[in-house]
């Protein structure tokens, strides 16, 4: 039993690929719509799985081509949910038609109602937890300084395993301890959907971050960009709240807050939230704008933003996300941009210990942000 499956983005096609392989099927993917109408010529499938969405040819054109040379049975999966291109596809002939976020599982069924098990069969081992195929492809950087002693490989293998569609960077920067080890082990066992950039020079978060950022906006299959802590203050089910908003949404950043809420579950530390409450209010001063929480380590952009706003490096090691919006505010206007960035509140947000900022560093911190207003307030500079 062969089956042809249709995608631009390799995340989702090497999941399905791997997933029907596993069960027996025969399968070859295409990363265009073009390739796809090639490979099928020559690989004369059962079933054609296509996404809507590609940049050279869409799924539908792919559809009308199939249905007008032959009677394969197809079956759409995309993150399209447009009633009308629904419609159009059951109208061109296709067989089903899966909505994204879906799970494999649920892919298999699907594939296995249309055109029966195969031959020889196979059983496979499930994994415990639904494995998703997201409606987008998201790249996230994970900056990394010495994290070895605390770094959570079993969770962001967890993460990465179940949630089909991100993939994980890790950028070691410039680590004195075994960081990098930890992370090419981590990035062995899951080489599909995780990778590790290494600086061999500590260069700062900031520095560590657009490095990764860069690293991620070359590949054209990730829909959004965008940035979380090693140490996973804040957790996977709220990044992929703000991945969520970001989809539904005109937003080009959606950024998390720590501000506490109704129901949120936040820990903490009386100093350092008094500093951080005087840096907070010096922040919205230079900003002008009334976000709360711009040191929040957990960000997602579409990538038009991730590449502009990370293309220059940042004048200071840690203040980048302040420098984000300043360059926004620059491009867009002071007006506009508050239109463009969407400031969510974190349900779960835990203090880690082991912080890279000293105390002494948050007394510099002020220094900077004098530094960054002059920096971006001369009319001089450009995005």
């Amino acid at each position: 039993m062969k089956i042809l499956a249709i995608d631009d983005q390799q995340l989702i096609l090497l999941s399905v690929e791997k997933k029907l392989t596993d069960l027996g099927y025969q399968v070859q993917t295409a990363s265009s719509g073009v390739t796809g109408i090639e490979t099928f010529n020559s690989f004369k499938p059962d079933l054609v799985i296509v996404d809507i969405n590609m940049p050279d040819m869409n799924g539908l054109d792919v559809v009308k081509h199939i249905k007008n040379n032959s009677n394969t049975a197809i079956m759409v999966m995309s993150g399209n949910t447009n009633e009308d291109i629904i419609l159009d596809g059951f109208n061109l002939g296709i067989d089903d038609y899966m909505k994204k976020p879906v799970s494999l599982e649920e892919v298999a069924a699907r594939v296995k109602r249309i055109v029966g098990a195969p031959e020889d069969a196979k059983t496979i081992t499930k994994v415990e937890g639904a494995q998703m195929l997201q409606k987008n492809c998201v790249g996230v950087v994970i900056p990394c300084y010495n994290e070895a002693d605390r770094l959570s490989s079993a969770e962001f293998k967890d993460f990465a395993q179940k949630n089909l569609g991100y993939h994980l960077c890790f950028v070691n920067d410039g680590s004195t301890d075994n960081t990098l080890e930890v992370l090419e082990e981590l990035r062995k066992e899951s080489e599909n959907t995780i990778s590790v950039y290494n600086c061999k020079k500590n260069g700062g978060k900031a520095e560590a971050v657009r490095q990764g950022v860069l690293h991620l906006a070359k590949d054209p299959q990730f829909d959004y960009i965008g940035y979380l802590d090693a140490d996973l203050s804040t957790d996977f089910r709220d990044f992929d709240e703000l991945v969520k908003t970001l989809e539904n949404s005109e937003y080009k950043i959606v950024s998390g807050s720590r501000i506490s809420r109704m129901g949120a579950d936040i820990t903490k530390e009386s100093a350092r939230k008094i500093i951080s409450k005087t840096i907070n209010l010096i922040i919205q001063n230079i900003l002008k704008m009334p976000f709360k929480d711009t040191q929040c380590g957990a960000k997602i952009m579409d990538r038009e933003i991730a590449t502009t706003m990370f293309n220059k490096k940042f004048i200071t090691r840690w203040l980048f996300d302040v420098e984000i919006f300043m360059r926004m505010k620059k491009k867009y206007g002071k007006d506009n941009v508050q239109q463009l960035i969407c400031e969510q509140p974190l349900k779960r947000w835990i203090h880690a210990d082991g912080s890279k900022l000293s105390m002494k560093d948050s007394i510099k911190i002020v220094g900077q942000l004098a530094q960054i207003k002059m920096h971006y307030g001369n009319k001089s500079y450009e995005v």
